[in-house]
């Protein structure tokens, strides 16, 4: 019986097919559902009448801060009643704070218990889910360096200074504010740094439109009551 030695060549193969191995696994991992996804398996639980808040919360695991935000600061894009800013603003303000101390995503329970039945949720998750869809498909991990944790520290800190701009009792100034949240919040669930660096940009605009907004209502404000007396 002769042993059988291994020439350059077939250690060459054996290495390349070992270290081919290595590359490709990740690729065999599943892919992470997206929002869209999960929004509608919710939408569809037979097993519940009723979601609150903390099943949004729990259903969205590890991708909270993201999907949350976007959950959150989506209506307000739209024209609401007055005070519905305020509403949905207060979400938005213990999350952004919670992402910029590093903390897991939690609300509080007269926040978390909120709920609408199951019915009503698969009305909203119907219209919102094809437009979020289309926004998914433009979405894709680059530029990420911006989703650092660090960076993600940053980013909940301008999200705070933007959800305080956007309840600001200012007529339709809660529209933008909100857009730069879902911008930099879908930029966050897909790690993609080019869209969180657009939700930076928006963020500065709407600060500084509504901010001068604000500052021209207050000035209006006060000269009518000084001319008033």
């Amino acid at each position: 019986m002769t042993d059988h030695v291994h020439g350059p060549d077939e250690d060459d193969n054996a290495s390349g097919q070992a270290a081919a191995g290595r590359f490709s696994r990740p690729r065999d991992l599943p892919q992470p559902k997206r929002l869209s996804e999960i929004l509608e398996e919710v939408a569809v639980d037979e097993t519940r009448d009723r979601i609150s808040v903390g099943d949004l919360l729990q259903a969205m695991d590890g991708r909270a801060f993201g999907a949350l935000l976007l959950i959150f600061a989506f209506p307000n894009m739209l024209p609401t009643p007055p005070g519905t800013a305020g509403i949905l603003g207060m979400p938005l303000l213990f999350l952004s704070v919670q992402m910029m101390l590093g903390q897991s995503p939690w609300l509080p329970g007269f926040i978390a218990k909120r709920s609408m039945t199951r019915d009503a949720l698969q009305q909203i998750v119907s219209r919102a889910t094809p437009w979020l869809a289309r926004a998914e498909k433009l979405l894709k991990q680059r530029l990420t360096l911006l989703v650092h944790p660090m960076a993600e520290r940053a980013l909940g800190a301008l999200c705070l200074l933007v959800a305080v701009v956007l309840m600001l009792p200012i007529p339709f100034g809660n529209m933008l504010p909100s857009f730069a949240i879902c911008v930099i919040a879908l930029g966050v669930l897909e790690r993609d740094g080019l869209w969180i660096v657009g939700g930076v940009i928006l963020s500065a605009v709407a600060v500084g439109i509504v901010g001068a907004m604000g500052y021209a209502v207050v000035k209006s404000a006060m000269f009518l009551l000084l001319n008033a007396f």
